[in-house]
C-alpha cells in the first residue's frame, strides 16, 4: 500500500515546500507561512473525503480497461485534474463572468483574490446546474439499468431497473428535479440554471456517444483479428466526471482561504491521493470483493448531485456534503462484509437477490 501511495506522498511533500516558499515569498512571518500550510494540509483533506465516492466510482471504469490507459489515467488525467480543474477552471469562470481576459483574470486572483472569490461565488448558479445535472445523471443511469440484478437497498433499486424499460426515464425525472428548483430562483437565475442543467445532461450524453462509437469501433477491429483496446472512451469519461466531482471542492474551499495559489496546491495534493486510491481498489480487486461498495458509491454520487442542485437555493455546509457520502459508502462497505461473512464459501448470485 505504501509503495500505491508514494507518488502521492512526494508529491504532497512537493506542494508543501511550494507553500512555504510561496509565503515567504509574500513576505509572511513564520506563523503566517505555517498558517498557509495547515490550510493547504486541510484543503487536501477536504478534496480526499469529498472525492472518495468519485475514486470507487472510477475504480469500476478503470478495471475495465486495460493498463496502457490506467497508466494514462493516472498521468494525463492527473495533469488535467490539477491544472485544467484547479487552475484554469476557476481562471475561465472569473473570466466570463466579469468579461474580462484570462490574463486579467490571472492578475486578479493573484493581486485581489477577495475579488477573485466573489465573482468565483457569483458564478455558483451555473456551476451548480451543470455540476449537479451531470453527477444525478451519471448515478441514475447506474440505477435505471433494465438488465442491472445485484442490488444493495433492493426496496428501491429494483423499482428503478424496472422502471428503466421507459426510455430516457432518468432523463424526464433529472428535467422534472430541475424544473421544479429553477422555480425557487429569480427569472434570471432560474434561466442560467435550467441552461446550464441542459448542458450537463448533454455533456454526459456527448461523453457516452463517444464511448459507444469507440466500443463499436473497437469490436469491428477485434472481429476482423486486431487487437485492440483503446480506452479512450472511459477516459474522457473519467475526465468528465472528475471534473463534475471537483465543482464543490472548488467552490468550498473558498471558505478557507482567498489565494488562488494556496487553493490549488491544497486540493492538487487531495486529487492525487484520490488518484492512487482509485488504483488501489482497482489492483487490489476491492469492488468484486465488496459486492455493495459501488452501489454505496452511485448513491452517495446521487446524493452530491442532488445537493449541487438544491444548492443553487440553498446553502449546503461542505461538511454534510462530505459526510453524506462517507455514510453511504460507510454503509455499504459495511453491509458488503457482512453479507460476505453469511455466505462465505457460497455463489453470491442468488443470495444477495434475497439479502
Amino acid at each position: 500500500m505504501l509503495r500505491q501511495f508514494a507518488g502521492s506522498l512526494l508529491f504532497a511533500l512537493l506542494c508543501l515546500a511550494l507553500t512555504v516558499a510561496y509565503g515567504w515569498s509574500q513576505g509572511g512571518s513564520a506563523s503566517a507561512i505555517a498558517g498557509m500550510v495547515w490550510i493547504v494540509l486541510v484543503l487536501s483533506v477536504l478534496e480526499i473525503s469529498l472525492s472518495f465516492d468519485n475514486a470507487v466510482v472510477n475504480a469500476a471504469v478503470l478495471g475495465e480497461m486495460d493498463e496502457v490507459w490506467q497508466n494514462r489515467f493516472l498521468t494525463w488525467g492527473m495533469l488535467i485534474a490539477v491544472f485544467g480543474m484547479r487552475i484554469v477552471f476557476p481562471l475561465a469562470i472569473v473570466a466570463i463572468a466579469a468579461g474580462i481576459g484570462p490574463v486579467e483574470a490571472l492578475r486578479l486572483s493573484l493581486q485581489d483574490p477577495v475579488r477573485y472569490e466573489a465573482i468565483v461565488s457569483s458564478a455558483h448558479v451555473g456551476i451548480a446546474g451543470f455540476g449537479g445535472a451531470f453527477l444525478a445523471i451519471v448515478g441514475l443511469g447506474f440505477f435505471f439499468d433494465e438488465e442491472k440484478d445485484v442490488h444493495w437497498l433492493r426496496w428501491i433499486e429494483v423499482q428503478l431497473a424496472r422502471a428503466s424499460s421507459v426510455k430516457a426515464a432518468e432523463i424526464a425525472v433529472l428535467l422534472v428535479v430541475l424544473y421544479a428548483i429553477s422555480r425557487l430562483l429569480a427569472p434570471a437565475e432560474a434561466l442560467t440554471f435550467l441552461g446550464a442543467g441542459l448542458l450537463g445532461i448533454v455533456a454526459f450524453i456527448a461523453v457516452e456517444a463517444i464511448g459507444t462509437i469507440l466500443e463499436q469501433r473497437e469490436a469491428a477491429q477485434q472481429a476482423a483479428g486486431a487487437m485492440v483496446r483503446s480506452g479512450l472512451g472511459g477516459f474522457l469519461y473519467l475526465n468528465v466526471l472528475d471534473a463534475s466531482f471537483s465543482f464543490d471542492g472548488v467552490i468550498g474551499a473558498f471558505a478557507l482561504s482567498n489565494s488562488m495559489v494556496i487553493i490549488a496546491l491544497g486540493l492538487s495534493i487531495g486529487a492525487m491521493f484520490v488518484r492512487s486510491l482509485t488504483m488501489l481498489l482497482v489492483r487490489n480487486g476491492t469492488l468484486a470483493e465488496y459486492r455493495f461498495l459501488e452501489h454505496g458509491a452511485f448513491w452517495a454520487i446521487l446524493a452530491l448531485g442532488g445537493i449541487m442542485l438544491a444548492s443553487a437555493r440553498y446553502e449546503v455546509p461542505e461538511t454534510v456534503t462530505g459526510l453524506i457520502g462517507a455514510v453511504l459508502i460507510g454503509l455499504s462497505l459495511w453491509w458488503s462484509v457482512r453479507h460476505r461473512n453469511r455466505l462465505p464459501d457460497r455463489d453470491h448470485e442468488g443470495a444477495i437477490r434475497g439479502d
